[in-house]
């Protein structure tokens, strides 16, 4: 009999993990989810609402022989160890596990780790403990809304609009987004101008007059002033404060999507997927191991044997003088913060030593997530700011300029970070007091409207707003993109014709649930759940009663969009052939469905014209009603010839049926011939 089971969630932690267990252990993985709601009972979302809303679970398509060779294998062990990820959607997972695997009390336990490496596994045994109800109660809450609103608010869309689909967050998402768009179309653009004196080697801005505030509306607003001004300065204050200049903190989730977006120019799902990666396991010279923390994280704590670690490595590379401090951060965190923030599993791996093993876009990830840790643990800059006051005939410039004094964390940050020194002269050289300017100049300007959002923005300003969670961001944003609700122009979001119609549908009928504040409050309601202070069924109860009355006045209240006209008529009753929407995508049909159910075949005539074999008709490109392409004559209903691969213009040779090719292999469509 094997003595320990282990069950994770990735395939590619298995081999890992069961090389730093030993002989003992066998080690499988569940690969992901094995089980999800299903799509019987009321509205088809697969929950008893009259029954305090009890899911029904099903085996996810797939999963069965997954489940059934785990079942085999903890049938074997003497103990079984579940050993999913360490958030809540692991911890469901591990529930599922338990239940399916009809696992008892006494046999099992539940083990967490942050980092794939043998220290951190190790470890994870000796604080082993059972499944936590609370995490398990709060994921299948989250499920159960999201697929609540998820069906039922989606079929209101596709019934009476061009969307294609709603959800609690991501409809707030969208709405940040066209309520910015029309920020900028309502956006009156003001005109303004500015005057500069140019200096050797600085200049200084007008920016007050007798110690006031100055605006200058138009261009005879800045040559009133110019008239008035000679190209004589007197220096009226020069002032110098050093200033500590904070080094980082190091990643969260959100934070890491932010800056992986705007310095590396990955997209957040992108970087999800290589952070997922880094943090399973990475083949190395004598080794697999991961080279991250785990990736989905609100916390910024780190671990102190990381920090004793590294401040060893700082002090040995740059000195004690580099060598900085433990900061906490002043956020509220709950849960997540049982996590760390995200860093390398050992400071010993720097980016270099790791390149050879790693993919062109694994190594500018990884070098972000080091050098950001390492910065974090880092002294803070020093910085020498400069401020000079001039006066001329009353109206005051000002300059400024910054120079390092010490750079502390940017000795291995600055690269990431824009340091634009802008040193100043000595003004102390001036004797008199008096500088000459070599030209003072206008410009004109105009204000700008705000910003459209940027993935990184957008994801900046959710976490702000407390909307969504660090593993949900990169899927939110990429729903939205791909519901063509936005379009992504110059790497910002533009709403489409279709996002202000969902929007503006929404907020007519449900902008008590779909608005920033109820999906922020859901989300506490949600860490209350989890943390055991607050029920899920009456949080579902009170969702759904608000919920449900407001969707059924929508469908009785919302008018049903008019399909597009295509301007044809129907050959089998004269009605007008309208697009619809199908699951597969648009299709043209009668409009006086379902009295006349005529669909418009999609004829797509083959490149070389093949001949139907049967009445001599053509062979076109059809799709089936499950969006399958096929290939069949085009005087069907007549002639029901029809071929799944793609027929060429060669007979078999054996018994002169049409030849079909499929991935560059020809065989016959009557006989067994292939060539």
């Amino acid at each position: 009999m094997q003595k320990n089971l282990v069950i994770v969630e990735s395939p590619s932690k298995s081999k890992t993990i069961e090389k730093y267990l030993g002989k003992d252990y066998k080690v499988l993985s569940s690969k992901g989810h094995i089980r999800d709601l299903s799509t019987k009972g009321k509205f088809g979302l697969g929950v008893d609402i009259e029954n305090k809303f009890k899911p029904d679970y099903v085996t996810i398509k797939g999963k069965k022989k997954v489940i059934d060779e785990l079942k085999k294998a903890s049938k074997e062990a003497e103990h079984i160890f579940l050993a999913t990820d360490p958030d809540r959607e692991g911890e469901a997972i591990s529930w599922h596990l338990f239940d399916a695997l009809k696992l008892k009390e006494k046999d099992y336990d539940r083990i967490v780790f942050n980092e794939v490496t043998k220290k951190a596994i190790l470890e994870s045994f000796e604080n082993a403990r059972k499944i936590d109800d609370n995490l398990v109660n709060s994921q299948e809450t989250r499920r159960i809304l999201d697929r609540i609103i998820g069906f039922r608010l989606s079929k209101l869309m596709q019934a009476k609009t061009d969307g294609k689909s709603a959800g609690r967050v991501q409809s707030v998402a969208l709405k940040l987004i066209v309520d910015r768009e029309r920020e900028i179309e309502k956006f009156v653009s003001l005109e303004y101008w500015t005057i500069s004196a140019l200096f050797n080697d600085f200049n200084a801005d007008l920016f007050n007059y007798n110690n006031k505030d100055i605006k200058l509306n138009n261009e005879l607003d800045a040559d009133e002033v110019l008239g008035k001004l000679s190209n004589a300065f007197k220096i009226v204050d020069v002032a110098k404060t050093v200033k500590n200049k904070k080094a980082v903190m190091p990643f969260t989730t959100s934070t890491l999507q932010q800056d992986a977006s705007t310095k590396l120019n990955f997209p957040a799902k992108k970087t999800m997927m290589i952070a997922q990666k880094l943090y399973e396991g990475i083949d190395l010279a004598d080794e697999t191991v991961g080279l991250i923390t785990y990736m989905r994280t609100d916390s910024v704590r780190l671990s102190s044997d990381f920090i004793k670690d590294a401040f060893k490595y700082i002090n040995k590379k740059f000195g004690k003088d580099y060598v900085g401090i433990v900061r906490k951060s002043k956020k509220k965190v709950k849960i997540q913060d049982a996590h760390e923030g995200i860093r390398p599993t050992s400071i010993m791996r720097d980016p270099l030593s790791m390149k050879a093993y790693l993919t062109p876009d694994e190594y500018k990830l990884y070098k972000l997530i080091y050098i950001r840790a390492l910065a974090s643990l880092m002294k803070d800059a020093k910085t020498n700011n400069t401020t000079v006051i001039l006066d001329n005939n009353n109206y005051q410039f000002k300059a400024t300029g910054q120079t390092i004094l010490f750079d502390g964390y940017l000795k291995v940050y600055s690269e990431y970070e824009e340091n634009k020194e802008n040193e100043l002269p000595p003004f102390e050289k001036y004797n008199s007091k008096v500088i000459v300017s070599n030209d003072i100049v206008k410009e004109q300007h105009f204000t700008k409207p705000p910003a459209r959002y940027s993935e990184a923005k957008l994801i900046k300003e959710m976490e702000s707003l407390g909307i969504g969670r660090p593993s949900t961001y990169a899927t939110i944003v990429s729903n939205i993109r791909d519901r063509g609700y936005v379009n992504l122009e110059d790497k910002r979001f533009i709403p489409t014709d279709i996002g202000f119609e969902v929007t503006d549908k929404l907020q007519e009928h449900f902008s008590h649930l779909i608005n920033v504040k109820y999906t922020a409050n859901m989300e506490q309601n949600l860490d209350e759940i989890a943390e055991g202070s607050l029920s899920s069924s009456d949080t579902l109860e009170n969702f759904y009663n608000d919920f449900d009355k407001a969707l059924k006045e929508a469908f009785d209240k919302m008018p049903k969009k008019e399909a597009e006209k295509t301007g044809e008529k129907c050959p089998e009753c004269g009605s007008d052939l309208v697009i619809r929407k199908g699951k597969y995508g648009e299709f043209v049909a009668c409009s006086n469905y379902p009295k006349c159910k005529y669909i418009k075949q999609d004829l797509k005539v083959l490149t070389e014209l093949i001949k139907c074999p049967n009445c001599g008709g053509m062979i076109v490109e059809k799709r089936s009603r499950k969006g399958k392409i096929f290939y069949g004559c085009n005087n069907y209903p007549k002639c029901k010839t029809a071929f799944w691969d793609k027929p060429i213009d060669e007979k078999c040779p054996e018994c002169g049926s049409i030849l079909t090719e499929k991935n560059g292999k020809i065989k016959c469509s009557n006989c067994d011939y292939s060539k």
